[in-house]
């Protein structure tokens, strides 16, 4: 988020430092409410409708893609056939809905919104653990104790190593 905001502000003087962005949201200071009650709110309602609602975590289609994405197709009740597998649609998709094919089309690279700002502060490396390169170890455990205490009892599970 601090770098999202900072990139949309980069025409403005006052953008937030990351220890500053961080303890707003560890407050729960956000623009859609506390990440911690947004998040817990669809996790507990993807299990008591999940016909419904598919809970999907970055982490998990970054490491086991072809898996999350069967489980998206069957979900939407379109899941692939064998034949779709052994031809290799199923990767075909991967290829074109991957990090950087996304990245890399036109649009992305050199398009803007209408208020100025680029499509491309939207993608950043896309790899799991970079926010490790920016945390203080304090900011770690500080993160680490309030997943902890939110999460606790609702069998959410965050992997974000």
């Amino acid at each position: 988020m601090w770098h999202f905001a900072n990139n949309l502000l980069l025409h403005h003087k006052d953008t937030n430092s990351i220890e500053e962005m961080f303890d707003l949201f560890c407050k729960g200071v956000s623009l859609y409410g506390p990440f911690w009650n947004h998040v817990l709110d669809y996790w507990k309602q993807s299990l008591e409708n999940p016909n419904k609602i598919l809970f999907l975590m970055y982490e998990e289609i970054k490491k086991k893609p072809k898996i999350q994405l069967k489980r998206l197709a069957e979900f939407l009740e379109c899941p692939f056939s064998i034949e779709e597998e052994n031809s290799g649609v199923v990767d075909e998709i991967l290829k074109m809905c991957s990090f950087e094919n996304l990245r890399n089309l036109e649009v992305n690279t050199n398009g803007k919104f209408s208020t100025g700002e680029p499509y491309k502060v939207f993608f950043r490396r896309g790899e799991i653990g970079d926010w490790k390169n920016y945390f203080t170890i304090e900011m770690i455990d500080k993160l680490n104790h309030i997943i902890e205490e939110k999460f606790q009892g609702s069998g959410l599970k965050f992997s974000y190593v």
